[in-house]
């Protein structure tokens, strides 16, 4: 606007002008032209896409491609499909959004709950991280120095999902024997701060469908819920626990051995089940919601 001003009403040569805002000539009568028929208006910003593309796609040929993406065909698949270059077919798949798997269909609503009562539900899972002699590649970033040989630890933990009191052990291996031990202590602990449970959640780990969990779960009392395939969401109170065990404990600082780490496991599950405020309990800590809840049901039965 100023350029313009400057040539059609201060009386500027096009080439002062142009010099003055720092651009050519040929810029400088691009843009007079365009205010010359279009005035104020045809100074705004136009988009750089140019009018017509003469080798683009035609729409026919992208709806077959989305139609085909959306039979959870591979890029590769639709390619050979339609006799296409596989680079061509991810351009278009990556305009659409539909580059991955998951944008095939719409994501599921959030599926929040709580139980109301301690011990109506416990949600146990498995994580499992490896075994270190010394600090690994996460700390001196050289993967050729490792602890060959260390093997791997089996994180099992166990959460209430009213309270989201836990309860954690590392233990060698994540089979049925050692799944139903852990089980057996963790309704112990449970029992120590006054909680029967009744209900257990796991997922479909070859542990939990075993025989022998079964008729553990049967002699203890418990019915047990197994999550859908596929659906980790399902047992979320676990998985979110585990990735806040993880960042802030397990991850979370240089650990100069497994058992350095395990030490430091045990100090950090004690203070969040007694002191570190909980997002979803309104910033209270598990403990303390736990003491609200029982003292609530002696309440409702005195």
């Amino acid at each position: 606007m100023l350029l313009c001003e400057r040539v059609r009403v201060e009386g500027w040569t096009v080439q002062e002008a142009a010099e003055a805002v720092g651009v050519s000539e040929r810029t400088a009568y691009k843009w007079l032209a365009r205010y010359e028929r279009d005035g104020e208006a045809g100074l705004v910003d136009r988009s750089s896409r140019p009018r017509c593309t003469p080798t683009g796609l035609p729409e026919d040929r992208i709806s077959a491609i989305a139609g085909l993406r959306r039979l959870r065909m591979t890029g590769a698949q639709v390619a050979e499909v339609l006799g296409m270059p596989a680079s061509t077919v991810s351009l278009v798949l990556r305009r659409l959004g539909l580059g991955k798997l998951r944008n095939l269909e719409p994501e599921e609503p959030p599926n929040r709950y709580e139980r109301r009562h301690p011990g109506e539900l416990i949600h146990i899972d498995v994580k499992k991280v490896g075994k270190f002699k010394r600090p690994g590649h996460r700390v001196h970033g050289d993967r050729s120095k490792r602890s060959e040989g260390a093997g791997w630890e089996f994180v099992h933990v166990c959460i209430d999902d009213a309270t989201r009191v836990a309860y954690v052990e590392v233990l060698e291996n994540e089979t049925a024997v050692t799944a139903v031990g852990f089980l057996r202590r963790a309704l112990a602990f449970y029992r120590s701060l006054g909680v029967q449970v009744q209900r257990v959640m796991t997922d479909n780990g070859g542990a939990y469908v075993s025989y022998a969990h079964a008729a553990a779960c049967r002699l203890l009392g418990l019915r047990h819920i197994r999550t859908r395939p596929y659906r980790p969401r399902t047992n979320g109170k676990a998985e979110r626990f585990i990735r806040t065990m993880l960042n802030e404990c397990l991850y979370a600082a240089v650990y100069q051995s497994s058992e350095q780490r395990r030490t430091a496991l045990r100090a950090w599950v004690e203070r969040y089940n007694e002191r570190r405020p909980h997002g979803g309990l309104g910033g209270q800590s598990p403990k303390t919601r736990l003491r609200q809840s029982l003292n609530n049901v002696l309440v409702a039965h005195s």
